[in-house]
């Protein structure tokens, strides 16, 4: 695969910020996220991005590989959980005025696709359900949706517009997910297999369509979703 390593200096977070990108800017756009404590080489080092060799190697994907900042914002117990919120949201510009703009123009398209595992699960749904116009596909990994217990029993607005099982329940335009299609990975030793289950009981609930694949012999790590994932993009 053809990778690139790119470094610019983001005004929303007013510092240096990294990616890696796998492929010639063609095909589909998929912002693979990090998981809890990992960086933009996380999915690079554990074998995901080359699950998804062929595809790249094809032309059909060019995969973004995007820092993280949790350490700086949900695991920032040093301070408020107000500015933990501040430090995410700013975050979320990164991503989505920064690193979609750049996979949007490289690979000359309106929409890119999402996917994490695990707590980079939680960040492409996250930012899938608040920016549907530019999401096309969300692609969820065992995904760890419940962001409370990192705030300490404080809740805001703030905390209340990036937590999915809290917003989503609420939305009266439904029809705005329609375009996109989502698949929710999880597996039968999976040990956050009960908050895909939540969240695709919310999506039922509000008639969006979207695909719970719950899978045996299957658990929350990295071998798991180097099989998942090439499965779904096969599906897409």
């Amino acid at each position: 695969m053809n990778e690139r390593y790119i470094k610019w200096h983001t005004p929303w977070l007013n510092r240096e910020f990294e990616m890696l990108a796998f492929g010639n800017g063609g095909g589909l756009p998929l912002i693979l996220f990090p998981t809890s404590f990992g960086s933009y080489y996380q999915n690079k080092d554990f074998g995901l991005v080359g699950s998804v060799a062929s595809y790249v190697d094809a032309g059909k994907v060019t995969v973004y590989c995007p820092d993280a900042i949790d350490l700086d914002s949900f695991y920032n117990k040093g301070i408020h959980p107000a500015d933990r919120m501040k430090t995410h949201n700013a975050y979320e510009n990164v991503i989505v005025r920064d690193v979609f703009e750049h996979a949007r123009r490289e690979c000359h398209c309106h929409r890119v696709a999402v996917c994490g595992a695990s707590l980079g699960a939680y960040h492409a749904a996250n930012i899938a359900f608040r920016h549907p116009d530019t999401v096309s596909n969300l692609i969820s990994l065992s995904g760890s949706f419940d962001i409370s217990d990192f705030f300490d029993g404080y809740y805001d607005d703030n905390i209340y517009f990036n937590s999915p099982f809290h917003y989503l329940p609420n939305t009266t335009d439904p029809w705005k997910y329609n375009h996109m299609g989502i698949i929710i990975g999880t597996g039968e030793w999976d040990n956050t297999r009960h908050e895909s289950y939540r969240l695709s009981e919310i999506l039922n609930s509000k008639g969006i369509q979207h695909w719970l694949d719950d899978g045996k012999w299957r658990g929350h790590d990295w071998n798991y979703w180097r099989d998942m994932l090439p499965y779904y993009l096969s599906k897409i």
